[in-house]
């Protein structure tokens, strides 16, 4: 999956922390310059050869023996590789992978026959390697399949780029934090249709206009370091991502929590369908327009 984020400043644009006492800090230096630093930072990490733009397939694997390869004769057919690549056999959720002999491919950069796929959940996952293109084994509550990436991609090498709107430093904010004793579970969907709950350690609250608002974040992983954001708003499927945007902040700190909104962006699924993104879930639909960070990729889809 995808890595995967609210206030006192002025009254102008009507946004306004809610904590009586509480004050807008301000960041050092050129704040257009740190913006624009990260979102280079960000475009690199996407049209590096192992980002998000390389993928060109999702390939969910059945129980049993599962053919492999470029030739559409094959119960799982790739965009790039050999006619026939192996065959990967799924059997009570272990994965193996047989290659086949004259198919020139590679199991973690080495010239082996045959290995045990180990998933993402693993720090690394096994990775099969053919040209310019691999795999490696995903889990989604229990369902595998192949992840498929190719730095020839056509999402790579045709990248139109990242629209934004202005960098506003109205929108990095400093939000109360209300911590849960213990946390709390958040059902948040996917675009597989599945359910994923994930542990949230307490509430962000903001006023905007004199209202009042609260957004969820999530915990990513037992040893996360941030606050994960998973959010919708009056932009999205219209300026933004129809399924929501990611944002990170860092944890709190004396029951405040400064979240960047200049840093929303747009989750993988934005720019390929072979993504498997968390989608926003009804308590982080804002019923307010967030006109900042990424707006929808030009060249992506719905």
């Amino acid at each position: 999956m995808l890595k995967l984020s609210l206030l006192l400043a002025a009254s102008v644009a009507g946004v306004q922390v809610m904590s009586a006492g509480v004050e807008g800090s301000k960041p050092a230096g050129s704040y257009e310059s740190q913006i624009q630093a990260w979102r280079t930072q960000r475009v690199e990490r996407l049209k590096s050869p192992n980002g998000w733009l390389s993928l060109i397939g999702l390939e969910w694997l059945k129980e049993g023996r599962n053919t492999v390869g470029s030739d559409k004769k094959n119960d799982i057919v790739l965009l790039a590789g050999p006619p026939h690549l192996g065959v990967v056999t799924l059997a009570k959720g272990k994965a193996t992978i047989e290659l086949d002999p004259k198919s020139g491919a590679t199991i973690d950069g080495k010239p082996q026959k045959s290995a045990e796929l180990l998933d993402d959940s693993h720090e690394k996952p096994t990775t099969v390697a053919f040209g310019s293109a691999s795999f490696y084994l995903i889990d989604r509550n229990g369902k595998k399949g192949l992840r498929v990436k190719d730095t020839e991609a056509k999402t790579r090498k045709n990248f139109v780029g990242i629209d934004y709107f202005p960098i506003d430093p109205k929108w990095r904010v400093e939000a109360k934090f209300t911590p849960f004793n213990p946390p709390h579970t958040l059902e948040i969907p996917n675009v597989l249709g599945q359910i994923d709950k994930m542990p949230v350690p307490g509430k962000v609250e903001f006023v905007h206009d004199g209202k009042t608002y609260t957004l969820l974040p999530v915990l990513e992983d037992p040893d996360a370091k941030e606050l994960w954001y998973i959010y919708a708003d009056k932009t999205s499927a219209k300026e933004t991502y129809g399924g929501g945007r990611f944002l990170y902040s860092d944890m709190p700190k004396d029951g405040k929590v400064v979240v960047d909104f200049n840093k929303s962006y747009n989750p993988p699924c934005a720019f390929t369908p072979h993504a498997t993104c968390p989608l926003a879930p009804p308590e982080n639909r804002l019923p307010i327009p967030v006109t900042a960070g990424e707006k929808k990729y030009r060249g992506g889809h719905e």
